[in-house]
């Protein structure tokens, strides 16, 4: 897998980010339709709201590790989320390959933010406080995130293999970028996340 251009975040962005991306997924879910060729990109909107949101939890997740020396790479957890990706897709009528990949990009966006603190961390002032428990806290946000991101997997269905669609998801980041003053720090990891959302090509890219 090709390797993204290194970048670094600020904790308070970060968290300012999963605050509003929480409030606005809400009120994006709320006039969720299913998209059709009639140019309705709700549903792509939806989940880059959604992606983003779980992409700001890989702070806290990050934050949990480093207090415990704990590696970023947990193999088991991995392979655990994408075995009950493949039956939570199955019985959503997704693809199975399409959601599997979708959530190793999720996966592999999240490990980039984290390595990316780290090494923020390592070179200048560590992270202060405790950070939110990994299993009665963080997880089972990523749980829920799972169970929505499934379901909007599902609305960007007839939408994804549009010619047009990288573009038209292009446009959704752009939006959801303008909705909530996003941390440029995060374009890179985002755009991982979202690399295989469209069957033509990741984000803006010409089928």
């Amino acid at each position: 897998m090709r390797r993204l251009p290194p970048f670094s975040f600020s904790c308070s962005r970060l968290a300012f980010s999963l605050r509003t991306s929480a409030a606005l997924v809400m009120a994006c879910v709320a006039c969720v339709s299913p998209a059709h060729a009639n140019g309705d990109d709700t549903p792509l909107t939806n989940l880059v709201a959604l992606t983003s949101q779980r992409l700001a939890l890989a702070e806290p997740v990050a934050r949990w590790k480093w207090a415990r020396h704990e590696p970023i790479t947990d193999a088991p957890r991995e392979a655990a989320l994408l075995a009950s990706v493949d039956k939570k897709a199955r019985a959503a009528g997704i693809d199975p390959a399409f959601a599997q990949q979708f959530f190793r990009d999720q996966i592999e966006a999240s490990k980039d933010v984290q390595n990316a603190l780290f090494e923020q961390w390592r070179g200048a002032r560590p992270p202060e406080g405790a950070a939110p428990d990994l299993g009665t806290d963080t997880r089972p946000k990523l749980d829920r995130l799972t169970q929505s991101l499934i379901a909007a997997l599902a609305r960007v269905e007839p939408v994804r293999h549009e010619q047009d669609c990288p573009l038209r998801l292009a446009d959704s980041v752009a939006r959801w970028k303008h909705m909530t003053r996003y941390d440029a720090n995060q374009n890179a990891p985002l755009s991982r996340a979202l690399s295989h959302v469209c069957a033509a090509g990741g984000v803006g890219a010409v089928g």
